[in-house]
């Protein structure tokens, strides 16, 4: 077995993997960086619940359950991208920061004031690096 160098896209993969499989809960490797992108995602609305979980390594684990429509049963995640890639740093201004379609998905930026969705960043005049957008 390999070890992932790109844990973030990693992350990405497995929750896009889910979502196409019409899974209810992924399990994703925890790290603090990951902890913060699925607070996002549940405070924007695209995931139902999550919950931190200890595992006996010590690394942990999150627990993502999917949100899907109730009646049309499409996934709450239309699209999921990788941005700034570890062999190629994608940094924005904040008068630069993507919009995602048009204000309606959400781009995940990295600051140095913590991790961030493009509207709070702009919000605050920061910019930082565009790790993945979400729509």
């Amino acid at each position: 077995m390999s070890a992932v160098t790109d844990t973030i896209g990693d992350f990405l993969t497995r929750v896009r993997n889910a979502v196409i499989a019409g899974h209810r809960v992924v399990d994703i490797p925890a790290s603090n960086m990951k902890k913060r992108i699925t607070e996002i995602l549940y405070d924007q609305g695209y995931i139902f619940r999550y919950k931190f979980e200890d595992t006996p390594n010590g690394q942990g684990l999150i627990k993502i359950a999917l949100k899907y429509d109730p009646v049309t049963k499409k996934p709450a995640i239309t699209e999921l991208k990788r941005v700034s890639k570890p062999g190629l740093r994608r940094y924005s201004p904040s008068d630069e920061l993507p919009r995602v379609l048009n204000g309606l998905g959400i781009a995940i930026i990295s600051t140095s004031k913590g991790i961030m969705t493009d509207k709070d960043a702009r919000r605050q005049k920061i910019g930082g690096e565009v790790i993945c957008t979400i729509c």
